[in-house]
């Protein structure tokens, strides 16, 4: 098949690196423009990034020759792509501000960025959750003035260690939960290089990371009504987050209940373990197989081993039990920058792509 020009808004960044590294010998996309601020341009990737690349895998070699272009220049940007992956670093409304450009441009824009997450018509996609909520796309085109330009975001990062569990057992009917999320520093795009500090300490508390925690998924159980994604309110959320000294991999502790009678043990595990979504009947490149690993070992699952699971792109699950308070709890983990991140927004491109919404 022909592949779909793709260009990268913020390449310089930890999640603009770990894209670079996803797109890599993607089958349906090929980077053909890197685009960063006006300090970047006119620089060769490789040549800046020697000694700020952030990751443990190498550069591709693709992108090392490739001159940065000036993100602001949306128009030069924007005719060499079908479309773009956004993880820039700005102030929100400056994000909102570029982001809606490129769309009316009629360049679509796959964002990382929180930035437009609450906008009514933007779709905030799970793909193997809320796939039908890339249907908002032809109300924002006609809001924008576009036939092909829109925006389109995912989750925030340590929702994807929790809420993919919960999902799948509100036909239970869960009606309330409590959250507890162990962020890594990848998370605030950092290495324990450049954040010695997390070595051997614990910050119990993430800037605006709570009310994500208790608002996003709201949207994405959501619908369409009117032209505008509404809240689901039938579960009540509250979470707490905290920085932990670990390099990839967001973790949470959750503790859930249910309106009327709760399922037992082996109902919850047998609902994760046959649960799939849209991404997996579609086949989608980055997919993983089964979306929800459930572990019955007391210990698992752990940061370790289980992050990597299927290319980082499964959630992993253990320690499903009774509580005294609530009716159940579980542990649950998954790669913030590769599920939670850049993997997530990749996976959500391809949903974009097989459904018609990107020519």
């Amino acid at each position: 098949m022909k592949k779909y020009k793709v260009g990268v808004i913020g390449a310089t960044g930890m999640v603009g690196q770990r894209f670079l590294l996803l797109l890599d010998k993607h089958p349906w996309f090929n980077i053909t423009t890197l685009a960063a601020s006006s300090r970047s341009a006119g620089k060769k990737y490789g040549e800046l990034m020697e000694k700020r690349w952030l990751l443990s895998e190498p550069m591709p070699e693709q992108v090392k020759d490739m001159t940065i272009l000036d993100a602001s220049n949306i128009e030069e940007v924007a005719k060499t792509v079908d479309f773009c992956f956004c993880a820039v670093n700005m102030p929100k409304e400056d994000i909102k501000a570029l982001e809606e450009a490129y769309a009316r441009a009629e360049c679509p824009i796959v964002s990382n960025n929180s930035a437009h997450r609450f906008t009514p018509d933007v779709p905030m996609v799970i793909p193997e959750i809320n796939a039908d909520h890339i249907e908002i796309i032809k109300y924002q085109r006609k809001r924008l003035g576009t036939k092909k330009g829109f925006v389109a975001v995912k989750s925030n990062c340590s929702l994807q260690s929790y809420v993919p569990a919960i999902h799948p057992l509100k036909k239970f009917g869960v009606n309330k939960v409590l959250a507890c999320t162990y962020q890594a520093i990848s998370g605030a795009g950092k290495t324990f290089e450049t954040w010695p500090e997390m070595v051997d300490n614990l910050i119990p508390y993430i800037g605006g990371e709570e009310e994500k925690s208790e608002k996003e998924p709201l949207k994405i159980w959501g619908s369409i009504e009117d032209g505008k994604i509404v809240d689901n309110n039938d579960i009540a959320i509250t979470s707490q987050c905290l920085r932990v000294p670990v390099s990839d991999g967001h973790t949470a502790a959750v503790f859930m209940s249910f309106k009327d009678k709760a399922p037992s043990v082996d109902e919850v595990i047998k609902t994760w373990e046959s649960y799939e979504g849209r991404a997996q009947q579609l086949k989608l490149p980055s997919a993983p197989k089964h979306f929800l690993h459930y572990y019955t070992e007391p210990d698992q699952p752990q940061i370790k081993s289980s992050r990597e699971v299927e290319g980082g792109m499964a959630v992993s699950v253990g320690r499903l039990r009774e509580d005294t308070q609530y009716d159940m709890k579980f542990v649950c983990m998954s790669h913030n920058t590769l599920r939670g991140a850049a993997g997530g927004a990749v996976l959500l491109a391809e949903l974009l792509c097989a459904e018609g919404y990107i020519d």
